[in-house]
């Protein structure tokens, strides 16, 4: 197997794994959902419009190119492609995306809520602050160009009366964004409903980012191999 059929066959199989991830975690209930990851320069690979993720297999998986338009499949494109395509076109750098709708998270967005309060260190240095995009049809151009002005200056968008939607520079690194990103919810909600919410002052954020400066710094760092010695 050449080395492209490789890449491919590997990002289907990431697809599916953090599809079903989702699923169990109750992020995807029904058919809802979707996730993308780039694919060489010119297509991207897509979760198909209509499948449980839950169900999901790697043959399901939709080949687009970056306009969102079907390449290769045998499963329709997703309605909500323009939303992907959005984000990629305003973060060259992001590699893939995951549409979820995680409870808490989307019960902030229903609530017309962003989850923008600096409560907690961690949602800090993995999220920042998240916006909350304007309400528009699924589906939609509309829905598409809500997102493509908040996803340059943020990781998170929440989407009003809809979900959330996360990206970076992997499937896996899209999906803990949308883990983290419910976490945070969830501590918001209790925070608020205890009544004694303390968010964290400048200060204190910009030693997270300095923090977060000198984390990433270190785990790009490639080691080298340990020798043990017999």
């Amino acid at each position: 197997m050449s080395a492209p059929y490789e890449e491919e066959a590997a990002l289907r199989r990431d697809l599916v794994r953090h599809s079903k991830a989702l699923y169990r975690l109750g992020y995807m209930p029904g058919t809802s959902g979707n996730l993308s990851v780039r694919f060489g320069p010119k297509t991207l690979l897509a979760t198909p419009t209509g499948c449980s993720k839950w169900m999901l297999k790697p043959e399901d998986i939709v080949v687009t190119d970056l306009d969102g338009r079907r390449i290769s499949g045998t499963r329709n494109v997703t309605s909500e492609i323009a939303m992907h395509v959005a984000i990629y076109r305003a973060r060259p750098d992001v590699k893939a995306v995951v549409h979820s709708h995680p409870p808490i998270a989307t019960g902030f967005a229903c609530a017309g809520k962003p989850l923008d309060e600096p409560l907690c260190a961690e949602a800090i240095m993995i999220l920042g602050p998240v916006p909350l995009a304007p309400y528009a049809t699924t589906g939609t151009k509309e829905l598409a160009t809500s997102l493509a002005s908040l996803a340059a200056d943020h990781t998170a968008i929440l989407m009003a009366n809809h979900g959330a939607v996360t990206y970076g520079d992997s499937v896996s690194d899209a999906f803990m964004k949308m883990e983290t990103l419910e976490h945070f919810a969830n501590i918001c909600l209790v925070a608020n409903q205890l009544g004694t919410a303390r968010p964290l002052g400048h200060t204190a954020i910009n030693d997270l980012m300095t923090a977060k400066a000198k984390y990433l710094a270190n785990a790009n760092v490639v080691k080298a191999p340990i020798s043990i010695s017999a």
